[in-house]
């Protein structure tokens, strides 16, 4: 019942199914694929809802140490919780990349409150334009 909640829609990205239908992404798939959105969109890019997203992309160029590591860390975790109310953040911190220098790892824990099950996602942020896309 729990898992009604979290709903179901178009997964992300919009991709078809085996019968050439609409895919869909539906409970903690479906909170998995928004916390990805809110983290993969910047500020001001959607046109009709310019505050939706994560200001993690003001740190495109910036160097890759601790100082930028809390800020994108402060970023993640100031977004998902503004944007996804299904889930509790547990754990948000960053760190560079020991393989990569243009990558910092922002490693991020969190509860889906309908289910109370944790999460954990490792996304990587591309401190140079166009890196690693």
């Amino acid at each position: 019942m729990a898992q009604e909640f979290l709903g179901a829609g178009w997964r992300f990205p919009v991709s078809l199914d085996r019968a050439n239908a609409v895919a869909l992404s539906r409970y903690e798939d479906s909170v998995r694929e928004s916390v990805l959105a809110i983290l993969g969109t910047e500020k001001g890019e959607r046109v009709m809802r310019a505050e939706f997203g994560c200001d993690i992309h003001r740190l495109v160029f910036a160097e890759n140490n601790m100082a930028t590591a809390g800020l994108a860390a402060h970023y993640v975790e100031q977004a998902l919780v503004r944007w996804e109310p299904r889930i509790e953040m547990l754990r948000v911190q960053a760190a560079r990349d020991d393989e990569r220098d243009e990558v910092l790892l922002v490693e991020i824990e969190y509860r889906v409150i309908a289910t109370n099950n944790i999460f954990n996602l490792v996304y990587p942020f591309y401190l140079t334009e166009g890196a690693g896309r």
